[in-house]
């Protein structure tokens, strides 16, 4: 978190300094061109631009800077009580009036913004129950980071269950954003947690939450989900429309699971999409596998790149799966730079060695 946060001081920072370095700079100009050329009415930009990050009684403060400023030049300058300079000084008053107006809404915009993003973090936190830290014989580790776009809090959602078929998972993200896609997680993760310990396959439990999902959404809604179901040394999957995971053997080779057949999303099943087939792979003592929101493979660097995840999957390798977890989402930050655009969540198995 601190490599987020580190820009986004430094850009506060930039923008708290931003009016006074302005004014300074058209003064400076001004007494060097003398009196000829007028470039006092450049001193508007200072409560314009403290406006934009600054608190209704700053931007004030930095529009009786202005004047403060304004006044002595224009003595200097000859042009005190000439009409030129009175219109400066009306100039200056009326952008620094308007300034105040626009920091009061911005502010009040934000804290509406704050508000909503708190109710959806909350309604968030209840749907998103911890996972557990360890099912049968896997060691399970989750990192969910949440975007920082306003109030638009994801659709990003996961399980992890017991069940007497085997330990089965669900991983996915809702097309939209905002309440209703974390209202849509909610009747898919209910639907999931039901589906799992009745259904005997993977398949039955895809056409489970192809009906729930029919029933409550509309047809323009979708979610892309991966089930998945481990056993007896194997690992079943069931894929529709989701990032591939990436499984990492014990002896080192790393490679995308991509799936058999492409799969339509759940909730597009009016399209025509095949009966969906489960995709078995051995997944032995040692082994690891990787499960991620496209939050993760989308988010880009100042330069525009997008994240490398299949090059840095090598960096889980400590001990514990949730220390290798952090170790990933922090290279994940440090390569963004900054806040995420997008949720980014990632579920990680680790099948215990003997």
């Amino acid at each position: 978190m601190k490599l987020v946060m580190e820009p986004q001081m430094k850009s506060r920072a930039v923008l708290r300094s931003l009016p006074f370095a302005v004014m300074a700079a058209v003064a400076l100009v001004d007494l060097l061109a003398g009196p000829t050329l007028g470039f006092l009415p450049l001193l508007t930009l200072g409560p314009t631009f403290a406006s934009v990050s600054g608190s209704v009684r700053r931007t004030a403060a930095v529009g009786a800077i202005a004047l403060a400023i304004c006044i002595p030049l224009a003595y200097y300058n000859g042009s005190l009580l000439k009409w030129q300079n009175n219109l400066t000084i009306a100039t200056i008053v009326g952008v620094t009036a308007a300034s105040m107006l626009a920091s009061h809404l911005r502010l009040r915009r934000e804290r509406e913004l704050a508000n909503i993003r708190l109710v959806a973090e909350a309604a968030q936190r209840v749907l998103l129950r911890p996972v557990p830290r360890k099912a049968g014989d896997l060691r399970v580790a989750l990192s969910y980071t949440s975007a920082a776009a306003e109030a638009q809090i994801g659709g990003d959602l996961y399980e992890v269950v017991t069940t007497p078929n085997g330990v089965r998972l669900l991983i996915g993200d809702v097309q939209g954003k905002g309440l209703e896609a974390v209202e849509t997680a909610a009747w898919v993760l209910g639907a999931f947690r039901e589906a799992a310990y009745d259904e005997t396959d993977l398949c039955g439990v895809n056409d489970r939450l192809e009906t729930s999902l029919a029933r409550h959404l509309d047809e323009e809604t979708f979610v892309t989900v991966i089930l998945a179901e481990v056993h007896d040394g194997e690992i079943s999957l069931l894929n529709c429309g989701h990032p591939p995971p990436i499984l990492l053997r014990r002896d080192g080779r790393i490679f995308p699971i991509e799936p058999q057949e492409n799969r339509l999303p759940l909730g597009l099943a009016s399209l025509g999409s095949a009966q969906p087939k489960q995709q078995q792979i051995s997944f032995e003592d040692g082994d690891q596998i990787l499960f991620y929101t496209d939050g993760v493979i989308e988010a880009r660097d100042a330069a525009g790149n997008f994240y490398p995840l299949a090059e840095r999957v090598h960096l889980l390798v400590a001990n514990d799966p949730q220390n290798a977890l952090d170790e990933l989402r922090a290279d994940l930050l440090s390569h963004i730079g900054g806040p995420l655009l997008d949720d980014a969540a990632m579920l990680l198995l680790r099948r215990k060695q003997a």
